[in-house]
């Protein structure tokens, strides 16, 4: 039995509109580091995704921060730093900032190249002040840049290796010599 054209026109639109209010959705959601007009330090922010894709119906998003590391302190701020989100887009994401830095890296251990981050298993680490290895995630987004600018990127082995080292000496046998 043929579908009759206004059950056509119907899921036609149905799923035009799921994928407009999904787009608005991802495009949105995450961390984000910007710059806070009020005091012109970085901040962490993570916008409402979900009131941006609700409110996107037929016109343009709008936004409003769920989360940021100036809160609560400064909760009732104007939250005009959702300008720099807009204009910015995916170049303020964490995830993006990730990605630029490690570009074209090689781990500070090894030498290999860092390659591409593989975002659901071995994701390369940091190589902080006193030879300490941590996790990128561990990092305040608001401090993410400034962690960035006096870190060392660290291959997932290596990191994996140090915190080994760190974590269960007595399991470790450093066979290392120098001159080899």
């Amino acid at each position: 039995m043929p579908i009759p054209f206004l059950d056509l026109a119907l899921i036609l639109l149905a799923g035009v509109t799921v994928w407009r209010l999904g787009s608005v959705w991802l495009k949105y959601r995450g961390k984000r580091v910007i710059t806070c007009p009020e005091n012109h330090d970085s901040a962490g922010v993570v916008v409402d995704a979900t009131h941006a894709a609700a409110s996107a119906f037929g016109r343009a998003p709008e936004l409003r921060l769920s989360e940021c590391t100036r809160w609560p302190e400064n909760a009732g701020c104007g939250q005009e730093c959702l300008s720099e989100v807009r204009e910015a887009g995916a170049d303020c994401l964490v995830r993006s900032i990730i990605v630029k830095w490690y570009r074209d890296k090689d781990c500070a251990a090894c030498g290999q190249p860092i390659g591409e981050i593989d975002w659901t298993g071995s994701r390369p680490a940091l190589l902080v002040a006193d030879r300490v290895s941590m996790e990128w995630n561990q990092i305040p987004a608001d401090k993410l840049i400034g962690t960035l600018a006096a870190a060392l990127p660290l291959c997932f082995a290596c990191h994996t290796a140090n915190r080994l080292v760190k974590e269960h000496p007595e399991l470790v046998t450093d066979r290392h010599r120098a001159g080899l």
